[in-house]
């Protein structure tokens, strides 16, 4: 079953050029849409900080979500509420409109995560929920949600490009050259930011492998 997510920019109402935002968020999207073509339809902007965007499966949705994270400039960031459950578009002159209980359940998941940051969780980005149709128990999905996005919430940007680099097969050598730095400054920053488990975790969203053994 497709599922629908919900996107916006965390604090936008703070940010000092909300224009230059709007254009740095769609080319992260459109650059890691690139990297790893996941969706059915890639987030696009809908009406003021919002995105919308389909995607084949949980397993696709949470896998482009972590790449969308890990891209992200500095002084951005993003909620995703993800929703499982039927949908459709619905005609208008003003071009089609998303309904259905997997956007409501994106909805729901959405506002869900908004209220956890706000009181005790202040790293969460991310949710699921699943329509009473879908018939599918999230709980797992969320555990590890939580846990994937304490870890990124915590690095600086460039952890968070050697972690994209590693997530699409770069070598440490590789990504050093990239940034200008020694191979074991980046395994030093892979280790202290727990990397390693985001890439498994990745990498079980992406095939069946076992587990992997480079970090």
């Amino acid at each position: 079953m497709n599922v629908a997510v919900i996107a916006d920019i965390v604090g936008s109402r703070s940010l000092p050029d909300r224009a230059a935002a709007q254009r740095a968020l769609e080319e992260t999207i459109a650059r890691a849409e690139r990297d790893v073509p996941l969706a059915e339809r890639p987030l696009t902007a809908t009406v003021g900080d919002e995105l919308q965007g389909v995607y084949p499966s949980l397993d696709a949705a949470m896998a482009a979500l972590l790449l969308v994270r890990l891209a992200l400039p500095d002084d951005l960031d993003c909620r995703f509420g993800i929703g499982i459950g039927a949908h459709r578009d619905v005609p208008s002159r003003v071009g089609t409109l998303a309904e259905g209980p997997g956007w409501w359940a994106a909805r729901e998941a959405i506002d869900a995560i908004h209220a956890a940051q706000a009181r005790t969780i202040p790293g969460a980005r991310t949710w699921v929920v699943a329509d009473a149709g879908a018939a599918m128990d999230v709980r797992i999905a969320n555990a590890y949600l939580l846990a994937r996005d304490h870890l990124v919430s915590a690095m600086t940007a460039r952890t968070r490009r050697l972690a994209y680099g590693r997530m699409l097969g770069a070598t440490q050598s590789e990504l050093a050259a990239a940034e200008g730095i020694t191979q074991s400054a980046v395994s030093q920053a892979l280790g202290a930011a727990g990397v390693a488990a985001l890439v498994e975790g990745y990498a079980q969203l992406r095939t069946d492998a076992s587990p992997t053994s480079e970090v």
